[in-house]
């Protein structure tokens, strides 16, 4: 199996269906697969060959979808890239995995002209680029394509992993469908009215590609994520089914206009990216009851489902984990001799099925490190209760250590966002003379409501065991994030992690 077919079954069983809102209105499965068809001429017609790599530096949108299933036919191998990334990491990209061309939007023109190295440039868009940038197009006649065999590579998607800096997961035809088949394991899906709100460029979100017409569904795009802009659309497409980060979903429950937009059709909410603050979830399963909530967690190199927490998991003792392994992905947590912990023991999450990606592009030694002896090596810290149920503890670069003692970051977060004056709230390590490190908060007020450092760190204290609490607090006016939302930890290292 591989990417084609959840399109040719869509057309087969749905083909008169609408497939996608584009910017020109509904489109059918039957129309998308034909489109799909001459796009997919157009680009071989460019010279682009089989096993080239194509970037994609785009908004969401109608094309962004269609350019998913054109490469994946035309044997082309699609590299989304981060819409929030410094022009120099697109160029260090497209260099480190050799794009022989560039598709890009109306939004990225500007930026794309600026590239020192680029490579052909198609722009899918309305805006008219300089001489020599071509035009996304469909060619009048279809071509025929060899079939992809399940082990090539569908993508290379770009990300910083367990170790080293950015690298190119590899992502075969076998590995994004055994995630669709992981997904309908874990939950019923039927004609799903997908709204993408998270970036396409990011696995959380690109998994509809091959869920959606599985299912029978039809594609919603907001371009990027914006609170009354999501809720509208909702609204006006009746959404049934989204993926949002906690912070997306903290945006949209925080806004002053909530409450003035109909989401009741929305019954399928999946989260994940980043650990769930309990405060936030419980806060929109009040104020979202028609939605059912699953979390998902995973990473780009495992396609991404790992877990799963189901919807009604979320009512009993187990929301605080990530829920069961996927049915079809082994889940183990190791010790660093990469022996098996008892259960409620602490490791090494780590992780085999057929979603675990090929390896990473041009990396063969950081590939032999994570994939060795048949098992992905996660870095994620963990341990299993004895119901099977998965419990993230840390990252093993965000766990602190203030006097030998191990405190995850999500239990302080936890804790710090349950004050009623605080709206976004981190945990990071700073050097501390006397216990190694300590811990420090980095927190958003929640506008008009006054917090001090004292009272969070009373607040902490009152609450958890003291050598978990921060010993400081810095406050700011807004938290570095990634394309997806996630807060860059890193970056909040640079900036606040001086003792």
């Amino acid at each position: 199996m591989n990417l084609l077919y959840c399109l040719r079954r869509a057309s087969q069983f749905h083909g008169a269906c609408t497939a996608s809102h584009g910017a020109e209105g509904p489109i059918t499965w039957d129309a998308l697969t034909d489109r799909v068809r001459r796009a997919a001429t157009f680009l071989r017609a460019l010279g682009i060959q089989k096993g080239d790599r194509l970037g994609v530096w785009m908004l969401n949108s109608h094309e962004y979808l269609e350019l998913y299933y054109a490469t994946a036919m035309a044997g082309i191998v699609i590299v989304p890239l981060n819409t929030r990334w410094h022009i120099d990491d697109v160029a260090r990209t497209l260099a480190d995995c050799g794009a022989v061309a560039l598709v890009i939007d109306d939004h990225f023109l500007p930026a794309a002209a600026r590239l020192p190295q680029v490579p052909r440039l198609i722009i899918a868009g309305r805006r008219t680029g300089p001489p020599g940038m071509v035009a996304y197009a469909y060619a009048d006649t279809a071509a025929s394509f060899e079939e992809p065999l399940e082990d090539d590579v569908v993508g290379l998607f770009y990300t910083s992993g367990t170790t080293g800096g950015p690298k190119g997961v590899m992502l075969t035809h076998r590995n994004v469908w055994s995630n669709s088949l992981h997904t309908f394991a874990a939950e019923r899906v039927d004609q799903p009215i997908w709204l993408h709100a998270a970036p396409m460029f990011h696995l959380a979100d690109q998994a509809a590609v091959s869920l959606v017409p599985n299912a029978g569904g039809s594609h919603v795009f907001l371009p990027s994520f914006e609170p009354e802009a999501f809720m509208s659309a909702v609204q006006e497409y009746h959404v049934t089914d989204t993926a949002l980060v906690p912070t997306m979903l903290s945006l949209l429950l925080n806004h002053p206009a909530f409450s003035a937009f109909d989401l009741s059709s929305l019954t399928s909410v999946r989260y994940g990216a980043s650990p769930m603050p309990l405060p936030v979830l419980r806060d929109a399963m009040a104020k979202m009851p028609s939605a059912r909530f699953q979390q998902h967690y995973g990473m780009t190199e495992t396609s991404p489902t790992i877990s799963v927490l189901a919807f009604e998991d979320h009512a009993g003792p187990a929301v605080g984990s990530v829920g069961r392994p996927a049915l079809g992905v082994e889940v183990r947590i190791v010790d660093d001799r990469d022996i098996d912990v008892p259960v409620g023991g602490t490791g090494e999450i780590v992780v085999r099925g057929a979603n675990v990606m090929k390896g990473y592009w041009n990396r063969p030694e950081i590939t032999a490190t994570v994939l060795r002896d048949g098992w992905m090596h996660t870095g994620d810290i963990g341990q299993f209760d004895s119901r099977g149920f998965l419990y993230i503890r840390d990252r093993e670069k965000d766990m602190i250590k203030p006097g030998g003692e191990n405190v995850y970051s999500p239990e302080v977060e936890s804790v710090l966002l349950t004050h009623p004056a605080v709206l976004e709230a981190v945990v990071i390590g700073i050097p501390d003379p006397r216990w190694g490190e300590a811990i420090r908060g980095v927190v958003v007020r929640r506008p008009g409501i006054a917090v001090d450092e004292r009272e969070l760190i009373d607040w902490c204290r009152a609450r958890l065991t003291h050598y978990k609490c921060p010993t400081s607090i810095v406050f700011v006016e807004t938290l570095p994030k990634g394309g997806t939302g996630k807060v860059q930890k890193n970056v909040l290292r640079e900036q606040c992690g001086h003792s």
